[in-house]
């Protein structure tokens, strides 16, 4: 019983702290500590874990400001808090726990600038989009920030600056990335947003006049994407194998919709999450060895 009740119990802090979005925002930020710093070490350890952290944090925090929203959508009514299997209070403890030992952690190994860019982004997720998600259907854009900052946080963490062109063309491919992310997902569940009461991009566009947006923008993360396989990576040989997948996943994409006139919502959204893997990992990779 009472390991059954710890494994619940640790379940419920996962879910609020989405883990599954928070581990890749912490690969995010040790993506820009490799890239200036070259190394895996103990640092970049902390790192990781004072980014997690935050990153659960602002996960716990979305929980308590959406879960009456949560509890009209079934996608999300199962969710800790409209569930029942907590109380909005004991979410605001787990919350201001993950917040805590996350701040401790970077405010302690790094420079305060570490930190303060970690803040912006909760900040630009609880306070600019999540409240932007109510007035209007582009709160994805200024919301955005959310994937851009991430890479900066390891950067600042390794000694770089804001001036630098590496880290600017890395940063923008995952600020525009996350636009068509969050559109393929409103194709995949934009009727339950709907039933929740968000301005859904169904009651300005049509399906196929979204779909042609996302393409868009998915045309963009391809650009960008190249841009820095050139830039960043400069003829490494893992290049050439980002290259392949990006050329890939623009030739199957456009031929979707050029050909079929159409495109997949779910396939496109998870091509397009492994490219975003894929990019950190090369990276990584590339800075590594």
């Amino acid at each position: 019983m009472i390991k059954t009740s710890i494994s619940s119990w640790i379940k419920i802090i996962s879910e609020l702290g989405k883990v599954r979005i928070s581990l890749p925002i912490a690969l995010s930020a040790y993506t820009g500590y490799a890239l200036k710093t070259g190394t895996f070490d103990g640092q970049a350890m902390m790192l990781m874990a004072g980014v997690f952290l935050m990153s659960c944090s602002s996960g716990a925090i979305n929980h308590l400001q959406e879960y009456q929203t949560d509890a009209l959508m079934p996608r999300t009514k199962n969710r800790p808090i409209p569930s029942g299997k907590i109380s909005p209070k004991g979410a605001f403890w787990v919350a201001l726990s993950f917040f805590a030992y996350g701040a401790f952690i970077l405010i302690t190994n790094f420079p305060i600038l570490v930190f303060l860019t970690s803040l912006l982004t909760l900040l630009s997720y609880n306070a600019i989009y999540t409240p932007l998600k109510k007035i209007t259907a582009f709160a994805v854009v200024p919301g955005s920030l959310v994937g851009a900052l991430p890479p900066y946080i390891g950067w600042f963490a390794g000694g770089g600056d804001w001036l630098n062109g590496d880290i600017f063309w890395v940063a923008l491919f995952f600020f525009i990335g996350q636009i068509p992310h969050f559109w393929l997902l409103l194709l995949m569940f934009g009727k339950e947003y709907e039933l929740a009461g968000f301005p859904s991009l169904h009651s300005v566009f049509s399906d196929n006049q979204i779909k042609r947006l996302s393409f868009t923008w998915i045309l963009a993360t391809i650009a960008t994407a190249i841009v820095v396989s050139l830039e960043v990576l400069q003829g490494s040989v893992l290049m050439f194998f980002l290259l392949l997948y990006i050329f890939y996943a623009l030739f199957s994409l456009s031929a979707s919709m050029l050909v079929q006139h159409d495109i997949k919502a779910r396939p496109a959204f998870f091509k397009l999450n492994f490219l975003y893997l894929m990019m950190m990992i090369v990276l990584i990779a590339d800075s590594l060895f």
